[in-house]
């Protein structure tokens, strides 16, 4: 199996029992492909709200919210506030029955959501919705950190799928040969300031705002958002690495536990065995004792 198909099986499994279903299958795989065996170690533990999203594409459940994502776009473009409402209506309608559908397949898991990862879940189905890039990921079962939608920029991408180079469209859109994402969205990102601003949607246009205190810069508070955004998720991702290390220590010790106490029954049971052979070696003893009196008092009773 290629690297992807390995990835979506395991991000099926739930995140209490990701990493030892993924130490399984790398052991299981090691012999034959080393390569893929280390690429299947290095695989990342997905959130909560990305694997119920995996579920969902597993069912091929995200089509139709994907796939409103475009009418919605050019709704917003064609300036058109009645269809940008009546979209915006069956998008709420998709989304609530979506995030439903999550919530049964996690409970029928075992594993009930609580309201803060249904909300990323929601979260990550609109920005699907709102980013062609980000729905291409979302569909392809490979996502292991949920997504956000701000605005007119780009849903960011960066470390969302366990493997960027199986998703083309999620950078490009095109047949091109895949790259990885890092590199995509920074070239896109880069060009970005060439590219006029599109207008904002009738709806979503904000009220005027009385002024008072001195005025701030909005493009540089978008900025500094983003750096603490990216701040932030460097951290989550290195706990999340480091939660795995430990866990893969836990795993190799529990393994170690139970050699040793495999060992211990062996030992218990040779030991068993051998107490059980002295006492029938003791019993033949007697006996052959008794035989031995016998025979003596007989020859002596002969011999009067």
């Amino acid at each position: 199996m290629e690297f992807a198909d390995e990835a979506r099986e395991l991000l099926l499994v739930a995140p209490a029992d990701f990493v030892r279903e993924r130490t399984a299958r790398q052991r299981a795989v090691r012999k034959d492909d080393r390569a893929l065996a280390t690429r299947i170690g290095g695989l990342r533990k997905p959130a909560p709200a990305a694997w119920v999203v995996d579920l969902l594409a597993h069912e091929g459940a995200l089509d139709e919210a994907v796939d409103l994502g475009p009418a919605i776009r050019q709704a917003q473009a064609d300036a058109d506030p009645d269809e940008i409402r009546r979209l915006r209506r069956q998008r709420s309608d998709v989304v609530a029955a979506l995030a439903q559908a999550g919530a049964d397949l996690a409970s029928d898991a075992g594993h009930p959501l609580t309201s803060a990862v249904l909300d990323q879940v929601r979260a990550t189905i609109e920005a699907a919705m709102a980013d062609g890039h980000a729905g291409a990921a979302v569909r392809s079962g490979l996502l292991v950190r949920p997504l956000e939608s701000a605005g007119f920029d780009d849903v960011d991408l960066d470390g969302a799928l366990a493997d960027p180079d199986a998703v083309p469209d999620a950078w490009s859109g095109t047949d091109a040969e895949p790259i990885p994402i890092t590199s995509a969205r920074r070239s896109r990102k880069g060009s970005r300031a060439s590219r006029p601003e599109p207008e904002p949607e009738p709806e979503l246009q904000p009220e005027p705002q009385a002024e008072s205190g001195p005025r701030t810069d909005p493009a540089a508070e978008r900025r500094a958002a983003r750096e603490a955004e990216a701040t932030a998720r460097a951290e989550s991702r290195d706990a999340d690495a480091a939660l795995d290390a430990r866990e893969q220590e836990l795993e190799a010790a529990e393994d170690r536990r139970a050699e040793l106490e495999r060992q211990l029954a062996d030992a218990t049971a040779e030991v068993e065995r051998a107490e059980r052979a002295r006492d029938e070696a003791a019993d033949a003893s007697d006996r052959a004792r008794d035989l031995l009196r016998a025979a003596q008092h007989h020859r002596r009773d002969v011999g009067h």
